[in-house]
């Protein structure tokens, strides 16, 4: 690589975007004058010094401990063990060579070293959370497994390609460039339409917002009310409809429901104004209605994911407001309606940084997708960062193709407008919670209106969604709605086709205020929450008819097969500068 100053400049550039927005906060302070992450640690340190003494002593001790392993070993010799085997960033066997080991085992000494110390720091839980956050994201970031020539793997591998493998990894980095994002799948490997959201359907109805998609029936029979979906809008849609095996489109399908999709559109510069009511108004209000008259059904069942829970909770509150609820049963996953704590995304979120965006965004302008990737993949660094930084560009590997990693890189730009409405009012304020303190589309809305059976379904490790927020939004529903948590992550959980037969959930039909007492007395059942959930969601779908071939009705006909084009739009390649 110093030979080659353009891509050693590359690299460096690629990995200044990687760290600015995940390090800058252990530095500088906010916009408010407020001081930076690391004049209030070093503060909160200050008030006990001895506890931070005892702490540097035993870190010295350790240090030179090693340093003295090192001088007495034999260079040739590989050490007893590995550096640290649970820990599989350093599994390799190049890694037991005295001087590769001494520099993993030195590095996990300081950032035990570094955690201990922000441990000990007197500070406000939301600076600590903070501190705790951005000290790991630079922990990670410094691993001597990040970089060419403190990984022993990568060392050996070029040597025994001659230089290709790095030859390899520069390809791979100039090709990842332009999107700013590492990537963390094989992109060849799917298409949208060819392997991925294949279910048959077309695309019945579209305005600027969404296009609205109806299945076909996959059994003679189906249930009279329709289920409408309503997928996050931060992404594509495709999530509920990856490969025929674990599409769960196909599975609500093959139960016998007629199934329409909400296709969020990646949107222009242009609709850089549009808000959040637009999105309840021209979105999820107007699905829902498209998926009565089709049926002819006065309630349909409503299901939302993440967000796309939160923007129909919203839609369902103004549309019922004074009137019967348009839902006959309402499933939510993985969804924020009580915004109290919001987990590691909480350290992105403050008044100073809320302000800024509704500065940055006040003559509009998008969100790139880029930045929330950025955001949530920062949440897990080591799992998609690094381990892929390492992977394509130290090892110039091709990453495996994996159908949820292609679809979480498929970023969609949000209008900034939207953006911040959500910011604002959702994650710093916490309104949606409170009665009539928000009004959406002219109307003051209540969660508590919605007179319609619920199901909550939250992800036990979800780190988007904490499981235990997750659940308080339980209880802003009326009634008693069904919990279930499913075993996994925030994607994972949720995707688990029930053919498979992985994993477990837990149900618990008794109401408590604590979620761990709810848990503590829940029974874990084995494998995938889907057949729960569908013969939950039967007993709200009304008689079976016969099913129905021609899809839409009157003016809404068929458009185009599905997926649609709204889907295969790509997120445009940098971020719109508000005019």
């Amino acid at each position: 690589m110093d030979d080659n100053p353009e891509a050693a400049e590359a690299l460096s550039r690629f990995n200044r975007m990687l760290l600015d927005a995940a390090l800058r906060p252990l530095w500088q302070g906010h916009e408010s004058g407020a001081p930076g992450l690391l004049e209030a640690f070093a503060a909160g340190i200050t008030q006990h010094p001895e506890r931070w003494h005892e702490l540097h002593r035993r870190y010295s001790r350790k240090q030179l401990e090693l340093w003295s392993n090192l001088v007495a070993a034999d260079p040739a010799r590989p050490v007893a063990g590995a550096a640290a085997p649970a820990d599989r960033r350093f599994r390799g066997a190049e890694w037991r060579l005295p001087y590769f080991n001494y520099l993993a085992e030195s590095y996990l000494l300081a950032a035990q070293w570094l955690r201990e110390t922000v441990d000990a720091a007197k500070l406000d839980p939301h600076a600590r959370r903070k501190l705790d956050f951005f000290s790991r994201q630079w922990i990670d970031a410094l691993s001597p497994a990040n970089f060419p020539w403190s990984n022993p793997e990568a060392i050996r591998l070029a040597a025994e390609t001659r230089g290709e493998s790095l030859a390899s990894g520069l390809k791979n980095l100039a090709a990842d460039l332009d999107t700013g994002l590492v990537s963390i799948t094989d992109e060849q490997a799917f298409e949208v339409g060819r392997n991925l959201a294949v279910t048959p359907g077309a695309v019945i109805y579209e305005n600027d917002f969404m296009q609205l998609i109806q299945y076909r029936p996959a059994t003679a029979a189906v249930f009279e009310r329709p289920l409408l979906m309503v997928p996050p809008c931060i992404n594509k849609f495709y999530i509920l409809d990856l490969q025929p095996e674990n599409s769960f489109v196909r599975f609500a399908v093959e139960e016998g429901h007629t199934v329409f999709m909400v296709s969020w559109r990646n949107m222009p510069v242009s609709m850089g104004r549009a808000t959040w009511d637009d999105y309840l108004e021209h979105g999820v209000i107007k699905a829902l209605a498209l998926a009565q008259e089709i049926c002819g059904v006065d309630r349909v069942n409503a299901l939302g994911f993440c967000v796309g829970g939160t923007l129909l909770a919203s839609a369902l509150a103004a549309a019922g407001h004074g009137a019967r609820t348009p839902a006959a049963s309402v499933t939510l996953l993985t969804t924020m309606l009580d915004y109290s704590d919001t987990g590691e995304l909480s350290v992105f979120i403050d008044e100073a940084h809320v302000s800024r965006r509704e500065q940055e965004f006040r003559h509009g302008g998008v969100l790139h997708g880029r930045e929330l990737a950025l955001t949530f993949a920062s949440l897990r660094a080591n799992d998609l960062i690094w381990n892929y930084v390492v992977n394509n560009y130290l090892k110039g590997r091709t990453p495996e193709p994996f159908d949820l990693l292609y679809w979480n890189s498929d970023s969609t730009d949000l209008p900034g407008a939207m953006y911040v409405y959500y910011l604002r009012n959702m994650y710093l304020e916490n309104n949606l919670r409170v009665p009539h303190r928000l009004t959406m589309c002219g109307v003051p809305v209540d969660l508590g209106t919605i007179d319609a059976p619920a199901y909550f379904l939250a992800s036990r490790e979800d780190h988007i969604v904490p499981w235990k927020t997750a659940y308080a939004g339980r209880r802003l529903l009326p009634g008693r709605p069904e919990f279930v948590l499913a075993a996994s992550g925030h994607i994972a959980g949720v995707i688990n086709p029930a053919a498979r037969k992985r994993r477990n959930y837990w149900i618990n039909t008794s109401v408590t205020e604590d979620p761990e007492q709810w848990l503590a007395s829940a029974q874990t059942c084995p494998g995938s929450w889907w057949s729960h959930w569908s013969a939950w969601l039967a007993q709200h779908s009304g008689k079976m008819v016969a099913a129905r071939v021609k899809l839409g009705g009157g003016a809404d006909t068929e458009i185009e097969p599905a997926p649609g084009r709204y889907v295969r739009e790509k997120s445009i390649r940098r971020a719109a500068t508000p005019a």
